[in-house]
């Protein structure tokens, strides 16, 4: 078999000018848009952990323990200071109906009861306060304390997000704002991922960063499994429509600042052809600028028709 043979069973596609969307890309992050911090509401050493980095967990779930036998002495002594108060209203309030005492005296036993009981209530929810659990279904994004660590009121112990909803979150410079307080849509590329997905939703707000100069937009996705909060994505958003010219993105052979497509000519040769290429115009396709015209014929598979085009048997 014949390398011209063999390249008449490749997969090609015929390139035509076709409408694409006119975009301007932008670099986000990933951002949970529930999220929320769990910190300590009391002092102690950390006695048990029982969540992770990377875990799914349940509202309610208990995520960590902490010593609570300095919650649990505060609790007995306002317990005691309780009991003591209100034996003492109940006395002065008995002394009153016998003429004794006089209703000021009751009133401030009074006072010094109500007194202790917020103190006895304040202090059993600080001993409640020694487990730690999940506000919320989530996944444990960040776990801030070891086993053996020392908490104390205001310090965070786990970072934790809902996995369902996320956006990107993209800064703007002034002088593209014109631009997009036109657009309505976008379209949001994972690089990492090899994944594009569109934009539920584009919102500007309406501030901007004294120092840079820039304005954030948030991009909401639909459910993206793969993506996690911190993540880079890049979020082109669609100010128009022209008719282009493009190319698969798998077509393309790179090495090193060359890009190139195997193209099959009318005479059934393969060749390889350079090319200027513009912007990614959408799901794996990408603008091309010179270097190819209408119905002509390209490779899908590059590694393939290399094959071909080296070793003319390779199909035998």
């Amino acid at each position: 078999m014949t390398a011209t043979a063999f390249a008449q069973e490749l997969p090609s596609v015929v390139v035509q000018p076709h409408r694409v969307d006119l975009t301007f890309p932008a670099e986000a992050l990933v951002e949970a848009v529930q999220q929320t911090t769990v910190g300590a509401q009391v002092s102690g050493r950390v006695i048990e952990v029982k969540a992770d980095a990377g875990q799914r967990v349940e509202k309610g779930e208990v995520l960590m323990r902490i010593d609570a036998r300095e919650a649990e002495e505060s609790f007995r002594a306002a317990d005691a200071q309780y009991t003591n108060a209100k034996l003492n209203y109940e006395r002065n309030k008995s002394l009153r109906d016998q003429k004794f005492v006089s209703q000021a005296a009751v009133d401030k036993a009074r006072s010094d009861l109500d007194a202790a009981t917020a103190n006895r209530a304040a202090a059993g929810a600080g001993q409640s306060h020694a487990t730690i659990v999940s506000p919320l279904n989530g996944i444990v994004a960040r776990r801030l304390a070891e086993l053996g660590d020392m908490a104390t009121p205001g310090k965070p112990l786990f970072t934790i997000y809902e996995p369902g909803g996320l956006r990107v979150t993209a800064s703007i410079p002034q002088y593209r704002l014109s631009d997009l307080r036109k657009v309505t849509t976008a379209r949001v590329e994972f690089p990492e991922l090899g994944k594009w997905v569109d934009a539920t939703s584009v919102k500007l707000l309406p501030t901007a960063d004294t120092a840079t100069h820039v304005s954030q937009v948030r991009v909401n996705l639909p459910p993206v499994p793969e993506a996690t909060p911190g993540m880079f994505a890049r979020v082109h958003f669609v100010v128009g429509q022209a008719e282009k010219l493009t190319v698969p993105a798998s077509a393309v052979v790179r090495r090193g600042e060359v890009a190139a497509v195997y193209v099959q000519g009318a005479d059934k040769r393969l060749s390889l052809r350079q090319l200027r290429l513009g912007d990614a115009v959408g799901a794996g396709e990408i603008e091309v600028l010179a270097g190819l015209a209408p119905c002509d014929k390209v490779i899908a598979e590059p590694v393939k028709a290399a094959i071909a085009l080296k070793n003319p048997a390779a199909g035998k």
